[in-house]
């Protein structure tokens, strides 16, 4: 495994948790939505991530047997699909609303703001750690540049 395999697995984290900050914030920016296109109350998303064997690109060296036990160990991330939170909509009495239904109650989005803002917090934390791999290699990377000179 080189410094450019390195980079690469650190690159899939960047775009998995970039896609679940995106939709965590789509979740909040939406928790008070009572119509939308569809009719209903907005309904909170959820990302599923999923990890894949790291597909090594051709021509790069091979060290021997340690190299290819690493290499079979080596998995990346990737969004496996964005799917909508079964949980039910919250429903709260207001006769006043003009979303409410006959009995005065409307359904409010089934967003846990909590919820949501603990997410914000972890994709953006695996977010530095995998900024901060990137900027390790791009550093050994340098470094053997200046070595080799």
């Amino acid at each position: 495994m080189n410094l450019l395999d390195s980079i690469n697995i650190s690159a899939t984290g960047l775009s998995a948790q970039r896609v679940r900050l995106n939709i965590a914030s789509m979740n909040l920016a939406n928790a008070n939505v009572t119509r939308t296109v569809d009719g209903g109350p907005y309904r909170a998303k959820s990302v599923i991530l999923a990890s894949e064997p790291y597909e090594k690109q051709a021509g790069g060296p091979s060290g021997g047997s340690f190299d290819e036990e690493l290499e079979q160990a080596v998995q990346t991330v990737r969004v496996a699909g964005i799917v909508d939170d079964p949980d039910p909509f919250i429903e709260v009495y207001d006769p006043s609303h003009p979303d409410a239904d006959a009995n005065g109650m409307v359904k409010y989005p089934n967003v846990n703001t909590m919820e949501q803002m603990v997410d914000v917090m972890e994709a953006s934390r695996a977010y530095e750690a995998n900024a901060t791999v990137l900027e390790t290699a791009k550093g050994m990377a340098m470094k053997a540049l200046e070595i080799a000179r």
